[in-house]
């Protein structure tokens, strides 16, 4: 199944204030819908993800319709980041951290390639305590809280929880900033 929801990247761009001169990091860029959206500004954006099949979407959809920025596709998960240590003003997660197979090494890998003073956003779908099944694919509101207490350790800070509702969709987004 191919996800990609334009809301939840128009929203993290606004959040983060992308412009032209930032470089961003999209972990489980998925089809690249996020990817494509912070291009638009002008950004130089690097789309990961661990599925071939993925990201050969995200090209796919990139040649429909390109970006003003330049986008580069690469193959790999959030626990090596083929990236040089403080790449990135931005980096993001959408509706993927809860996929991380190792949280901690996820966390030290976006320390190492954000730069001083650059953000780190990621976002989940809200799900209820007692969800199960697809329901449960997401965060509850206690462990959006449990992963922003978790920033600090990792060079983070002022790390805030928001919740967000557009229409039906209800996301949460925990949101920090690298220490200086």
């Amino acid at each position: 199944m191919v996800v990609g929801r334009a809301g939840d990247g128009h929203l993290v761009a606004e959040l983060a204030g992308v412009t032209a001169s930032d470089r961003v990091l999209d972990i489980g860029c998925g089809p690249g819908t996020a990817a494509r959206i912070a291009a638009a500004t002008g950004a130089t954006v690097t789309g990961i993800d661990p599925s071939q099949p993925m990201l050969d979407a995200a090209r796919l959809l990139t040649r429909v319709r390109p970006p003003e920025g330049s986008i580069e596709w690469l193959q790999a998960g959030c626990e090596e980041i083929p990236s040089d240590d403080n790449t990135y003003s931005v980096c993001w997660s959408l509706a993927s951290v809860h996929h991380w197979p190792d949280l901690d090494a996820g966390l030290r890998e976006v320390r190492r390639v954000v730069k001083p003073g650059g953000t780190f956003i990621a976002l989940e779908k809200r799900s209820p305590p007692d969800a199960d099944g697809l329901a449960s694919h997401g965060w509850t509101a206690d462990q959006a809280e449990r992963f922003a207490l978790m920033l600090p350790d990792f060079g983070f800070a002022d790390a805030q929880v928001q919740n967000h509702v557009r229409g039906r969709r209800k996301t949460v987004t925990v949101s920090a900033r690298l220490h200086n």
